[in-house]
């Protein structure tokens, strides 16, 4: 059986909302609202309502469903990943830059 995927352009500038996002990454809403309380996800503005999130959202919240999924990591080990690989990737841009 064939399987359909659908693809989705990413504009690095545009944002999208709590609901939006829930749907661009197929995943619940209470999930999002919970990488937001883990420090997961940092949306900008003040309440679910107003949350805005940006392409990067999208990317965390795909690696964060990955390592839950394939690796069994719970959500405060995913951001403690995730935050791993973000310095990581900052201390290689710095290497970048010596060079």
């Amino acid at each position: 059986m064939m399987e359909k995927y659908c693809i989705t352009v990413l504009d690095e500038d545009m944002t999208w909302g709590f609901s939006e996002i829930c749907t661009i990454c197929r995943v619940d809403h209470e999930l999002v609202f919970e990488m937001v309380n883990e420090g997961v996800l940092t949306p900008e503005g003040p309440s679910p309502e107003t949350w805005r999130f940006d392409a990067m959202a999208i990317k965390r919240i795909q690696v964060t469903c990955r390592l839950q999924h394939d690796l069994g990591v719970n959500l405060p080990g995913a951001a403690l990943a995730l935050d791993l690989l973000d310095e990581l990737e900052e201390l290689r841009s710095r290497l970048r830059q010596m060079t």
